[in-house]
């Protein structure tokens, strides 16, 4: 069935049914598989099989080998298939191959993961991003993927970035890509502005960051409801990519430790290097964080493998190094831990229940405010600036009123102290 948007757009509604194909070399593919279905499943299709084939190398024209291409056409004949998803990168020419063999659609990993981002992309930033990355994939496939750009038809693996039409060439795509990476660069020095704002007011940042669908939103609104800012929550759904554009969010704790809380986009196996470039503005609110908050869903059996996704990708962006707290979340679906706690990094929560919330609480507030003196100050009147800023940005206890100045005991970050030890009466404590 197909239906117009408002913009003209064609869009398919009718659900794809759908056999999903890997090829086994040297590593094992199974969680991969398994992804593979929940990706297409995200996009709003029906897995109704699953091919997979041992080979040394792949085949130059099909990927599989041409037994294996005839097996999959029995197979999509017998069960009435619409859509064969390959579980790696194909060229231009090996769909074209495909298609012509199994005589319906053939995408890839990263067409169907492209086509779930351009489907959730909400913001102006968000579309270009994708529009970019869509377009890096299709640039080095324009001979021999014509066909699939010129089709009219909608549905998964052809929401294009503008024009389908087979007049698409290099240099058309080249120039928009140009243009998309001038409208980003502007989009990112304002972003720089705003970060520059930040680090100014030495305003903490924390970062959630994760496999996709580990419960990253879910922890961002249980914190806005523990610090009454319901009215602040954002948008959770059980599914893969429900988060593409960041999410920023204040927490206020007390009026001397607040922090930036920032939701980002889901990692997945497999993230095409185009998206991850072309998100790279977006994912430095990752590399520039104080504090990571890996956040892993503890109920799933082979989280280690999600675990390790994230660790690589986070690697890619430059944040590899970023001091973290693992946070095991979704406690509440399973009654066995499958990673034993090590060390005080980690935390296992349930952001549905609240179950140990205040507990990752408290390990964030020692992250980024556990440098902090306890100390007693007597300011001077003639420097009412500084009693101005203790009263602003610090936690004051009390403030008594001498003779010679404010007495004023407060906490204070080490930088802060030492700046201001000079007006130093008594230091009570250090965290």
């Amino acid at each position: 069935m197909i239906k117009f948007t408002e913009d003209n757009r064609i869009v398919n509604t009718e659900s794809y049914r759908a056999i999903t194909v890997g090829l086994q070399l040297s590593r094992d593919i199974r969680h991969s598989m398994d992804e593979l279905s929940g990706l297409a499943e995200a996009a709003g299709a029906e897995v109704i099989a699953e091919a997979v084939q041992s080979l040394p190398r792949p085949n130059t024209a099909t990927w599989i080998g041409s037994g294996k291409v005839q097996e999959l056409a029995e197979l999509v004949s017998n069960m009435d298939a619409d859509l064969v998803i390959f579980n790696d990168e194909l060229t231009g020419m090996q769909i074209r191959n495909l298609e012509d063999a199994l005589g319906v659609r053939v995408i890839d990993r990263t067409i169907l993961i492209l086509d779930i981002f351009a489907a959730r992309a909400e913001s102006a930033e968000g579309k270009l991003q994708v529009e970019l990355a869509q377009l890096a994939y299709r640039m080095p496939r324009l001979t021999g993927f014509g066909r699939s750009l010129s089709r009219l038809g909608g549905g998964i693996g052809t929401r294009g970035p503008g024009e389908k039409k087979l007049e698409t060439d290099r240099r058309h795509i080249e120039k928009r890509m140009d243009d998309i990476r001038r409208e980003l660069r502007r989009t990112q020095n304002t972003r720089k502005v705003q970060r520059s704002r930040r680090e100014h007011s030495d305003i903490p940042v924390v970062a959630l960051v994760g496999y996709t669908n580990s419960g990253k939103s879910a922890i961002m609104n249980r914190l806005l409801a523990m610090t009454e800012k319901e009215d602040k929550s954002v948008q959770e759904k059980d599914m893969l990519f429900a988060t593409l554009d960041p999410q920023r969010r204040g927490i206020c704790l007390d009026p001397a430790h607040q922090f930036v809380l920032i939701d980002t986009v889901g990692f997945v196996s497999g993230l095409p290097h185009g998206l991850v470039e072309a998100f790279k503005s977006t994912l430095e609110e990752v590399r520039d964080a104080d504090l990571l908050l890996h956040v892993v869903d503890a109920s799933y059996e082979e989280n280690q493998f999600q675990i390790q996704v994230t660790e690589k990708v986070l690697g890619e962006i430059g944040a590899g190094h970023k001091d973290r707290i693992m946070v095991f979340n979704k406690t509440d679906l399973t009654n066995k831990i499958q990673i034993p706690a090590k060390g005080e990094d980690n935390v296992f929560v349930s952001a549905k229940t609240g179950q140990n919330m205040d507990q990752m609480l408290k390990m964030i507030q020692d992250h980024i405010f556990g440098d902090i003196v306890r100390t007693t100050l007597l300011i001077p009147y003639s420097r009412g600036d500084l009693n101005s800023y203790l009263c602003s940005r610090t936690k004051v206890y009390s403030v008594d009123y001498r003779e010679n100045g404010m007495l004023v005991d407060t906490e204070l970050t080490r930088a802060d102290y030492q700046r201001l030890k000079d007006y130093e009466v008594i230091q009570h404590s250090q965290k």
